[in-house]
């Protein structure tokens, strides 16, 4: 019944254009005509917007959209579902509630915040003389945790055994040290005050990481760590551990391997019993998980596959921003952006809000260090950005 309703309509749309002249007056001939091209018109668009809508052209395709670099400006060709956030500006983090994105002005430099929806920018540290920050975060609680040294040497000094300070959002507030030091990032729960870092295990003929969870206590007057373990060791003593994301109600953690070659793979632990899972599965290719989704089913990940066709060097100087399904297989690996199409672009640094409706992520320049950006962007994920989403759409 449903079928020969279905062929009643079509009927009813497209018999009356073709049917002979003493069956129809040309007025309503033409009417007909007319009302053919409106509900074509009308379908089509419906099939272009809901299979092209924040998906690039590899999602959907097996087959590269572009085979080879091209000369131009990646964000004066940005496709509808991304928009520029910041001209400045690098490693971001999207605040709990979703209503804002904190960053960094520049490597050692001052910790900043933007309203999504107003646009303002206010500069959390600006009240602190000489601050050299490399990286903020937020705290489930909206609070903040910066990365930075006490006082700026040099460049690569100042980025080894780099304090971990608290930072309360109250107005004008001053960054407490929490008594850790690190020389990379740290993960941070969604859900709670746990975190995880790396320690260094000193006085050791090889590289010896591991990788430690920890609560952030602050109900006394000064924060501190508690509940310290160390839940994994590296074990071929090759590599640098690293944390990225606490998922699945804090109960696992995705992380890599850093080694100088630049080749690792996305991986993640449980943390009830330390098993370590494989996610990406391509061996000899940079994939450094950056931001996982609220469902925990999947992570956005710097990678450079993109290279096996565009060629050129392989690492974090060409890398563009995945989305890999964290079901063991390595093979639901989508690309999001298209940076690194073009000579010298790259995307990098993404984040995921813990709506699952955007993600916040960097512009960088192939030649740039790991880390270092030129202003923010956001990904929508869904048609319907939130009430001051894509400022920028024409």
């Amino acid at each position: 019944m449903e079928a020969n309703n279905k062929f009643r309509f079509l009927f009813f749309i497209i018999a009356p254009a073709f049917m002979p002249g003493k069956t129809l007056n040309e007025k309503t001939r033409a009417l007909a005509l007319l009302r053919l091209v409106i509900t074509s018109v009308f379908i089509f668009s419906i099939v272009v917007a809901y299979k092209g809508f924040g998906q690039s052209p590899d999602s959907y395709s097996s087959t590269p959209a572009v085979k080879k670099r091209i000369v131009g400006d990646p964000l004066k060709n940005l496709p509808k579902n991304i928009e520029v956030l910041t001209l400045f500006g690098e490693r971001a983090d999207i605040s709990p509630d979703n209503n804002s994105v904190a960053f960094m002005s520049k490597m050692f430099g001052d910790a900043m915040v933007i309203n999504v929806k107003t646009r303002q920018i206010s500069c959390l540290t600006c009240n602190i003389p000489g601050a050299a920050f490399l990286r903020v975060m937020h705290l489930s609680n909206g609070d903040y945790l910066l990365i930075g040294p006490d006082h700026f040497e040099n460049a690569i000094a100042s980025r080894k055994d780099a304090d971990v300070w608290y930072l309360s959002k109250e107005p004008n507030a001053k960054p407490v040290k929490i008594g850790l030091k690190v020389n990379e990032g740290i993960a941070i729960s969604k859900k709670s005050l746990k975190i995880s870092f790396t320690k260094h295990l000193p006085d050791t003929a090889q590289k010896v990481s591991q990788l430690l969870v920890a609560d952030l206590d602050l109900a006394g007057d000064t924060p501190k760590l508690i509940n310290q373990k160390t839940v994994l060791e590296n074990a071929d003593k090759v590599c640098t551990l690293e944390a990225q994301d606490f998922y699945d109600a804090d109960s696992k953690m995705t992380f890599f391997c850093y080694v100088s070659n630049g080749a690792f793979e996305v991986k993640g632990i449980d943390l009830k019993n330390n098993h370590v899972t494989n996610f990406s599965n391509a061996s000899g290719s940079f994939n450094e998980p950056e931001g996982i989704f609220p469902d925990g089913k999947y992570t956005t990940v710097e990678a450079d596959r993109q290279c096996e066709w565009l060629g050129g060097s392989r690492g974090s100087a060409n890398v563009d921003i995945w989305k890999l399904r964290l079901d063991g297989t390595g093979k639901d690996f989508v690309r999001l952006t298209h940076f690194n199409d073009y000579e010298g672009g790259k995307a990098s640094n993404p984040v995921v809000a813990a709506n699952g409706r955007f993600m916040a992520f960097q512009a960088a320049k192939s030649t740039d260090p790991p880390g270092v950006g030129h202003g923010l962007l956001l990904y929508w994920f869904t048609p319907k950005p939130p009430e001051g989403g894509l400022r920028n759409k024409k």
